[in-house]
């Protein structure tokens, strides 16, 4: 079996601006270890809060929801109700999302999010851009870089918790 390395040491990737490059490899990376790592993930642990810990099916939706909501605000909009709705429902248990189901939702929030990330004008990347009802300041390439940095913070955690859950 042949490993591939990492996906920031297999080149650039297509339709990428070379300074949004790194934020794309992030994502992807993040995205093929979570599928790694949850291949085989029982549907009946994906709520589990080993020690106190966030579940697995908390990490799988919050990731998915930051991607969308750091999106949402590098395109200078407002959170919509869905998007709220959504926010206060990330971990909750709830018997009718599998495994395969939260994958397929991360999937197609990454996909959105790399098509948005693929077409940002790197000229842009310093405007102003607020964040919540407070507007607190940041910046396109803040948001974007933010989606990325937590979305492998989010992986860190959800490895850990799963090796906890699964005993191993």
């Amino acid at each position: 079996m042949t490993t591939q390395p990492e996906v920031w040491l297999r080149g650039p990737l297509a339709d990428f601006p070379a300074l949004l490059q790194p934020v794309a490899h992030a994502i992807k990376q993040a995205q093929n270890e979570i599928h790694g790592l949850m291949e085989e993930f029982p549907d009946e642990l994906l709520w589990q809060k080993p020690l106190g810990m966030a579940s697995p099916g908390f990490h799988l939706q919050h990731i998915a929801g930051v991607i969308d909501r750091m999106a949402t605000y590098a395109n200078a909009e407002t959170l919509s109700e869905q998007q709220f709705d959504y926010l206060k429902r990330e971990g909750l248990s709830n018997k009718d999302l599998t495994t395969k189901i939260l994958l397929e939702n991360l999937d197609h929030q990454i996909a959105d999010f790399l098509s948005f990330v693929s077409k940002i004008n790197t000229d842009t990347l310093t405007d102003f851009r607020g964040v919540g009802r407070a507007q607190l300041p940041s910046t396109v390439g803040g948001l974007v870089f933010h989606a990325a940095e937590h979305t492998q913070r989010h992986l860190g955690q959800l490895l850990v918790t799963v090796k906890v859950v699964l005993g191993s």
